[in-house]
């Protein structure tokens, strides 16, 4: 058995102790619920630069471990960090070089922590930001995992209703074949999520509700500046003037790791509104375009959740139990 991951070392013996530093925001939630248009207005602020999803973090920190336990030299792991990325199967999303992930590896890290942020400073470096942050969902279920590699990584989940995440992810190649899949896995990975959170650094994890973000979306997004240390500025609420640009990142084919692709096309059309000023029109979709049926069922198997974050019911008295 491998040894478990190790906290990372934060500064040399016979160093002094580093400044305190500044938090790095993990943009995470439920696929669909709104993670990619927060992440369009955090990178519109001058002093913070998100990529496209990396995915590649958990594995990168597993491979990390492998090579330290393997006696594999610090020089050769950054090497092997800058091939592993090259096989990686998001690779052509972010806008960043071998070279400039080298440049950014150049100190000999000696965590795995500073390892796995390569292509982030070497992104934020590209774009002329200070500091960088990250959006991938799917990273709702390894918060306690990148904590302990970056103590400085604080938690944004963005919460959307379910039934409007179910309406939308349904209808996507890569989604739930149906209206019960949607409904168990919104109440699996938000449940999951927040007896995580309980586990995390305390104040390093804050719920924001999607409905929120569009409805209200200064005072929200104050909110989040404030959680992530970062000066308020009202340009993040004009991301949609360059978000054409954004979305251009996603114009080629993605291979999925479990078989199959997704296209340019649809991967464009899925961050479509992306493009557009907050706007209230999504929320509340699945009353017009969820039929009954679904909806009833939806709300036996999360009713109780629906309940507990507050989204109004249609089906009251179904679901009082604990969901999936």
């Amino acid at each position: 058995m491998r040894s478990p991951l190790k906290l990372p070392r934060l500064f040399r013996p016979g160093q002094e102790s580093p400044k305190p530093q500044l938090p790095i925001p993990f943009v995470v939630g439920v696929p669909r619920s709104g993670t990619t248009l927060l992440r369009m207005m955090l990178d519109e602020h001058p002093d913070l630069a998100i990529p496209a999803e990396t995915h590649f973090m958990p594995e990168l920190l597993r491979k990390w471990r492998e090579w330290r336990d393997d006696g594999v030299s610090e020089d050769e792991r950054c090497q092997r960090v800058i091939g592993f990325l090259d096989g990686f199967h998001r690779r052509q999303d972010w806008p960043v070089t071998d070279d400039e992930i080298a440049a950014a590896l150049k100190h000999r890290p000696i965590t795995p922590g500073e390892a796995i942020s390569a292509v982030h400073v070497a992104y934020a470096r590209k774009v002329g930001k200070p500091r960088w942050g990250d959006k991938t969902p799917q990273y709702l279920r390894r918060m306690q995992l990148l904590q302990r590699a970056i103590p400085n990584a604080r938690f944004i989940h963005l919460i959307r209703d379910g039934r409007d995440v179910g309406v939308s992810v349904t209808g996507l190649s890569w989604g739930a074949d149906t209206t019960e899949e949607a409904a168990e896995q919104w109440v699996r990975q938000i449940t999951q999520a927040r007896e995580r959170a309980a586990t995390l650094q305390p104040d390093t994890y804050l719920e924001v509700r999607y409905e929120d973000l569009v409805s209200d979306p200064e005072p929200t997004l104050s909110r989040i500046a404030e959680f992530i240390e970062l000066p308020w500025d009202p340009v993040m609420l004009e991301y949609h003037r360059s978000a054409e640009r954004r979305v251009k990142e996603w114009d080629h084919d993605l291979e999925r790791q479990q078989g199959g692709v997704i296209t340019a096309e649809e991967r464009i059309r899925q961050h479509r509104f992306t493009t557009k000023p907050p706007t209230t029109e999504r929320i509340g979709r699945w009353k017009k375009t969820m039929p009954a049926e679904d909806q009833q069922r939806f709300e036996e198997i999360a009713g109780s959740l629906l309940d507990e974050l507050g989204y109004e019911r249609r089906f009251p008295e179904l679901g009082k139990g604990n969901g999936a």
